[in-house]
């Protein structure tokens, strides 16, 4: 038989506060290394908490920081959205402690991954390229004309979807995750729903390295008129980008420490530069 641990329950209200309200804190920590995942973990934790509450028992103890180093995984997603992740990751968490033989928590972070792409994109054009510039346009005009009603307009207009996405976002997230993960873990179509998350997550992997690593050649040959990055765009674009991407993927396997993977590229990058072999 599989470990089956009770899930003492707290109020809904307090579970989609806690994703409402941590949601938004959610950048409180960022760092360049994982960016958003403290955050993450910060609004998760109550969650961990309550299912695993006896500190003084080794096996609750140590399921609770697995929970912890799980969630320390890479994040990185629009904070208003981000609440829908929470919501649902935490659902899986329930999942998982009331039934560990059957539920692979390896799964929580795969949603996670194959989540941060999609909601990203809607919450970015939203808040960013479309709330913001109405909200703040209207503001303008109105402090233009000498309002004080122009930037409380502003704030209003933008806070307004903001809380409405993440509050009900949360909620979704976490009703969808409790109502759905049960059918999908005795239907079988748990591996299913795993292959199809990591082919995502390694989708948005592929297009975050084509769009954030920019690393091209210079080296031209005036003789031919050859260009060398022209031949290597026209074999497969960012190629180097990618190759860069491998190599230092392949350093942190053998876990090279964060400190000494700046230290190479800071000074990799200075010394390929001065010697006119990459830009």
């Amino acid at each position: 038989m599989g470990e089956k641990m009770a899930v003492k329950k707290r109020s809904d209200f307090k579970k989609y506060f806690q994703f409402f309200w941590r949601s938004w804190n959610i950048q409180a920590s960022w760092n360049y290394e994982r960016q958003m995942n403290m955050g993450f973990l910060y609004g998760i934790a109550p969650t961990l908490d309550e299912l695993y509450p006896d500190e003084s028992d080794p096996v609750q103890r140590q399921h609770k920081q697995e929970a912890y180093e799980r969630h320390m995984a890479f994040y990185n997603c629009t904070p208003q959205t981000s609440a829908f992740t929470l919501g649902l990751a935490a659902s899986m968490e329930e999942q998982y402690a009331l039934d560990r033989e059957n539920f692979n928590p390896d799964t929580i972070n795969a949603v996670k991954t194959s989540l941060m792409g999609p909601l990203s994109g809607v919450g970015d054009s939203f808040f960013q390229g479309t709330v913001r510039i109405i909200a703040f346009g209207l503001g303008i005009s109105l402090a233009q004309q000498g309002s004080i009603l122009g930037p409380i307009l502003a704030i209003i207009l933008s806070f307004i979807p903001a809380w409405f996405v993440t509050w009900y976002g949360g909620k979704l997230g976490y009703t969808m995750g409790s109502k759905y993960l049960t059918k999908l873990q005795g239907g079988g179509l748990m591996d299913q729903l795993m292959y199809v998350c990591g082919i995502v997550g390694l989708m948005v992997v592929g297009a975050m390295v084509a769009s954030m690593v920019g690393i091209t050649t210079p080296i031209a040959f005036e003789s031919t008129g050859l260009v060398l990055q022209d031949v290597v765009d026209s074999i497969l674009p960012q190629a180097i980008s990618l190759l860069v991407t491998l190599g230092m993927l392949a350093l942190i396997r053998r876990k090279v420490p964060t400190g000494w993977l700046l230290v190479i590229c800071i000074v990799g990058g200075i010394v390929v530069n001065a010697l006119g072999i990459l830009v």
